[in-house]
């Protein structure tokens, strides 16, 4: 599963940055306030959480998403699962996601830590099931046969990773997600707003987190 590990550095009291993309892996003031703002508000959640709800992500990163919406759900006292799929070409050690998480007692990493030397990476317990799909997304996603009620686009900046931003790989991201699903992104960039317009969604922009002025957000009607 490690094969192509990537190389990271820590920065402002141990935060990853990657020196693939230039760009640190979650927000350097609060990781968890920002996956809280963008990704579970940005998707109206948790108010629409239900049994089965399947969240799809591009860019699993140290899992931080994952782990914050298993919470979420958890503690809206939803019977039932979350679905939680994601899609990563360049997944981190064991070791790697044990620091990047170690700065959030909140969290449970073991939840990922356990199983993280399988090749293929499938959790289910009777409150979450859990996916993550190794592999360039351009080649990945459009294997996968189900659909997303929520969408959490977490690559990096639309200009150091342009490869998880293309139209074609829009274009697989609403085919595979439910009518009056949605997205949600940290990028306010205008090629990324015009691209998922293009592919169907209704898109939006709003309030960013932190020092990031806006973000984006959207619907598939």
């Amino acid at each position: 599963m490690h094969d192509q590990t990537p190389v990271i550095n820590w920065i402002d009291n141990g935060v990853p940055f990657s020196q693939m993309f230039n760009y640190p892996y979650y927000s350097t003031e609060n990781g968890i306030d920002e996956t809280l703002h963008v990704f579970l508000k940005g998707n109206g959640l948790p108010e629409r959480f239900y049994d089965g709800f399947q969240i799809a992500e591009l860019g699993f990163g140290t899992g931080l998403n994952m782990l914050v919406s298993i919470n979420e759900f958890i503690r809206s006292s939803n019977k039932g699962k979350l679905k939680y799929i994601s899609f990563e070409a360049f997944p981190l050690s064991t070791n790697q996601i044990a620091k990047a998480l170690s700065k959030f007692p909140t969290l449970n990493p073991e939840i990922i830590l356990d199983h993280w030397k399988q090749e293929t990476l499938e959790i289910k317990t009777e409150q979450y099931e859990i996916q993550i799909i190794v592999g360039d997304a351009r080649k990945t996603l459009k294997h996968w046969a189900e659909a997303a009620d929520a969408w959490f686009s977490d690559g990096f900046a639309p200009s150091r990773n342009p490869e998880l931003w293309q139209l074609d790989l829009m274009r697989d991201v609403v085919t595979h997600t439910k009518t009056l699903g949605t997205f949600s992104t940290y990028s306010s960039a205008g090629i990324i707003r015009c691209n998922l317009a293009d592919v169907g969604f209704n898109v939006t922009k709003s309030t960013g987190f932190g020092k990031k002025r806006h973000m984006s957000k959207g619907i598939k009607f």
